[in-house]
């Protein structure tokens, strides 16, 4: 392996022997840094049928929110670990797949942005549907790189680092009769969220009788949890989201099978809070900084990554049987996150 200078991209390879007995390791793309070429990996774990449930882990699509990559990281190295030892772990894997994406943008990670390095927002580089749109700035603008949320010159193809998620994607989730993908970023609010689509507008998501099964999954097992479930309009609104990109293209190819991809939004105002001077740096804005601080939150989100594994292994706790119970949870979802 390369020597590089990011220390999320050392730690990621280095897991990389420890694995190689089990799972399926390929770079999806390179990004070009000056004269560095910086891969993009992907690693598949479990089965390698295509109609095995699947779920996803994806991190570092945004180059500053470096805590993103560190829990993915965290949680692939407790699967490398207990694939030493755990039957349990590997009679699941037997029946399900796992795909990590553990740092899409590493060329944003290492310059300390945001975007990737032309300055493109990726979370808002899918193409723009109709029907949609986007809080000023925020959700996405075609202005200029030098303003944040640049979503991209109008015209271009995706960028390199968007193809690669969108393809992988694509090719390991969509033949999947049921898959969940989980999406780690920082930097929203004091409390840790778990948004769900649409990201471009506030109409109900078509799967919402699905996340109703997860919300109430989460709650049962995780009495003491910490996360609001609630969709991502619901804070703002985001034209080109890529999660937004793929449901839709999923759903059109494959109506009758179930797609929920979640977004872990770690709220990084409450690091700031209880460090103000954290504010100094653009890092500390988006991640904590204290080495306690660091620990706790690697650790605090493996019992939710683990729920979802075994959600995906058992799929038929959580996705509506028939119309009737599909009616009565939407019913209690437009309870919980009112229509506009």
């Amino acid at each position: 392996m390369a020597s590089w200078p990011l220390p999320e991209l050392i730690e990621l390879e280095s897991l990389l022997p420890a694995l190689e007995q089990h799972a399926r390791v390929r770079v999806l793309s390179r990004v070009s840094v000056g004269t560095r070429e910086l891969p993009i990996w992907a690693l598949s774990l479990g089965t390698d049928d295509p109609a095995a449930p699947t779920l996803a882990f994806i991190g570092g699509v945004h180059g500053l929110e470096r805590i993103g990559t560190q829990v993915v990281l965290a949680y692939l190295r407790t699967l490398s670990v207990r694939l030493s030892w755990d039957r349990v772990l590997h009679d699941t894997l037997s029946r399900v797949r796992l795909l990590f994406v553990p740092l899409l943008n590493p060329g944003g990670m290492l310059l300390g942005r945001r975007g990737n390095p032309r300055g493109v927002d990726l979370m808002r580089n899918g193409p723009r549907a109709a029907g949609g749109r986007g809080t000023f700035l925020l959700g996405g603008q075609q202005l200029t790189p030098l303003l944040p949320w640049f979503s991209g010159d109008p015209g271009l193809a995706m960028e390199v680092e968007s193809l690669a998620l969108a393809n992988v994607i694509e090719r390991e989730l969509f033949s999947a009769p049921t898959s969940l993908a989980i999406d780690c970023h920082s930097g929203f609010g004091m409390i840790d969220r778990l948004w769900f689509p649409y990201a471009r507008t506030r109409k109900p998501f078509p799967h919402l009788a699905e996340v109703v099964g997860i919300k109430r999954l989460l709650g049962a097992t995780l009495p003491h949890h910490v996360y609001r479930v609630e969709p991502q309009a619901q804070a703002y609104t985001i034209q080109g989201d890529l999660w937004d990109y793929l449901y839709d293209r999923q759903r059109a190819l494959h109506p009758e099978r179930v797609f929920v991809p979640l977004t872990l939004e770690m709220g990084s105002w409450a690091w700031v809070r209880k460090n103000p001077w954290q504010l100094w740096s653009i890092d500390g804005s988006f991640n904590p900084v204290l080495p306690h601080r660091v620990k706790r939150t690697l650790r605090r989100h493996l019992p939710l990554f683990d729920l979802l594994l075994h959600a995906i292994r058992s799929h038929e706790a959580w996705v509506a049987h028939d119309d009737q119970q599909r009616v009565a949870r939407e019913h209690e979802a437009f309870s919980t996150w009112p229509r506009s």
